[in-house]
């Protein structure tokens, strides 16, 4: 076999892996929970406001990058392919090491789609070129985007816990960590009563002892001048793997002083580095557009408003002890 007919097939096979990959990433970032990829990684990169660039879900650029690797595969367009191809491979490689030093998670639908658009790169580096198409390639192509997602589905798979209650809402549920009890808080930073229920929170966790993952959720309330640039700074230093530190910095603050400036502030003494805070702040008002949006839509209108797995909690009148009862009760729930 040639080299450069070698070459071509490489690259469809490359493109045809990275196509069924961001299709299965796109299901799970869309569905209301995640069929292939339900892992704490997968949910954490699909969460982080680095997975929507300008507000488009990252699945989609995946699948508009592949699918044209598949057409220039059959048209006569070598420059276009180059171009496309060294994008590509340069766009893919960035989202890895953003991965493993930004985001400080991984996701394993992106390390499939990320590596074959590399593959991809060096394939038409290589030389490759184009082919005919015929019904036989067509349906093997089709088929062989069908094994992958079969594939993907049982790699990526783990374990399911117990499903949660028809009419729990779908960022609840998209939100849960297989393994723990997920807390999921849709909460404002200057709200006087989602600051107090926190004490009680902790102190619920700690004393239950439960393995628990808490997500939290923004909805800035509009009378709440410092609400907004304080959402925007957890994102920005939960972007760089600093959100729990960020969260107890900004709840500890004196809520007047939350100005943009001093958030900023905040965030670099967390351990934030302002650079890449500073580039993640457009980001991060997508990130908490999308959740505002949310969270309205599934009937949140008071804050806080606590899902301890499926069971709502809206207000900050829940005591330390009540708390404590309600996770583990919902713990043992899911055994």
């Amino acid at each position: 076999m040639s080299r450069v007919r070698t070459a071509t097939l490489v690259a469809i096979a490359a493109a045809t892996v990275g196509l069924a990959a961001s299709g299965a990433s796109l299901y799970d970032m869309l569905g209301e929970a995640p069929a292939f990829c339900a892992e704490s990684g997968c949910a954490t990169v699909q969460q982080s406001p680095w997975a929507r660039p300008l507000g488009i879900p990252m699945p989609v650029l995946g699948l508009a990058f592949f699918a044209s690797a598949l057409v220039l595969s059959v048209i006569h367009a070598p420059r276009w392919r180059t171009v496309l191809a060294l994008a590509g491979g340069a766009w893919a490689a960035g989202l890895i090491v953003l991965q493993a030093t930004v985001i400080g998670a991984w996701c394993k639908l992106c390390l499939v789609a990320d590596p074959a658009a590399i593959v991809y790169a060096l394939a038409v580096a290589a030389g490759a070129s184009t082919v005919r198409v015929t019904p036989p390639r067509a349906f093997a192509t089709l088929a062989a985007a069908g094994a992958v997602l079969g594939a993907l589905a049982l790699w990526t798979r783990v374990p399911a816990g117990p499903e949660l209650p028809p009419g729990t809402p779908a960022f609840v549920a998209r939100a849960q960590v297989p393994g723990k009890l997920t807390i999921v808080e849709v909460l404002d930073f200057e709200c006087p009563f989602c600051r107090r229920i926190q004490a009680q929170l902790a102190a619920a966790i700690e004393r239950a002892g439960v393995e628990v993952e808490v997500v939290r959720k923004m909805l800035p309330l509009p009378r709440h001048p410092h609400a907004m640039p304080a959402a925007l700074a957890y994102c920005c230093a939960d972007a760089q793997g600093k959100g729990e530190a960020m969260a107890h910095a900004l709840f500890t603050a004196d809520p007047d002083t939350l100005t943009a400036a001093r958030c900023e502030e905040l965030a670099v003494e967390v351990g934030c580095d302002r650079e890449r805070y500073r580039r993640a702040l457009p980001l991060a008002v997508g990130r908490v557009a999308a959740e505002s949006i949310e969270a309205r839509a599934a009937g949140v209108t008071s804050l806080p408003t606590v899902f301890i797995g499926s069971e709502k909690i809206v207000g900050a009148a829940k005591t330390t002890d009540e708390l404590v009862a309600m996770i583990r009760a919902e713990r043992r729930s899911r055994r």
